[in-house]
């Protein structure tokens, strides 16, 4: 095994984008979709990346310079020029950072896989840099596989879980509940949208104040 697979927790966490074209852009959104604070610094931005400015995205007209990239969680170095994204990447490592610089595996400290992203769900497919285009096939194919009825079923194992615990169930009792709901087919239920099964299923196995409609519209994480 090439790389160490990991999730990382971004949130709050300051990230450096150097690069104001296309490439930069998507690394910048999926940063902030993390909850990110995101720099993006160029000497000019193409009209994708202009768009992004947020209270989490700030772009930076300027050339870039080592002292950017002090304080930084992470580094991408994402421009059209090999020798700034070489010093980027060196400025980098001697700040004790890690740094992706985009195309170049083989001179990034990590890299990043091709992402099917269902709410909670998230499967990361990598080839170790080998092949992008073969990764982006097989992430084709499980979304497929793993439709939008997986980001509502682990919302609502989420809350039930929380309400469970507020109501003093024993976290030991908990996998019997969740492999009991998933073995009467409530993925499927929630995937035919057959919200008068998904509640006959949550009262017969947790009683009637368990009701679909009020565990989905929380959100999990509150």
């Amino acid at each position: 095994m090439k790389y160490y697979p990991i999730f990382l927790d971004i949130k709050d966490k300051d990230c450096l984008v150097v690069g104001g074209g296309s490439v930069g852009a998507r690394k910048a959104v999926t940063l902030e979709k993390c909850g990110a604070n995101v720099t993006i610094i160029s000497d000019r931005f193409s009209a994708e990346c202009d768009r992004l400015k947020s209270s989490r995205i700030c772009l930076e007209k300027k050339e870039y310079e080592k002292k950017d990239a002090k304080g930084m969680f992470l580094v991408f170095a994402a421009t059209n020029n090999a020798d700034l994204n070489r010093q980027i990447k060196a400025d980098a490592l001697k700040l004790n950072i890690l740094c992706n610089v985009a195309d170049a595996p083989d001179k990034s400290d990590f890299i990043l896989p091709s992402i099917v992203d269902r709410g909670d769900l998230m499967v990361a497919v990598s080839t170790s840099g080998s092949s992008p285009a073969m990764a982006k096939k097989i992430r084709q194919a499980l979304e497929c596989h793993f439709g939008p009825e997986y980001a509502k079923l682990l919302q609502l194992m989420g809350n039930i879980r929380k309400k469970l615990l507020s109501s003093g169930h024993a976290p030991d009792d908990h996998k019997q509940v969740f492999h009991t709901l998933i073995g009467k087919g409530i993925l499927e239920l929630i995937e035919s949208n057959d919200e008068i099964n998904i509640n006959a299923i949550l009262w017969d196995v947790l009683g009637k104040e368990y009701t679909y409609q009020d565990l989905v519209s929380s959100r999990s994480d509150e």
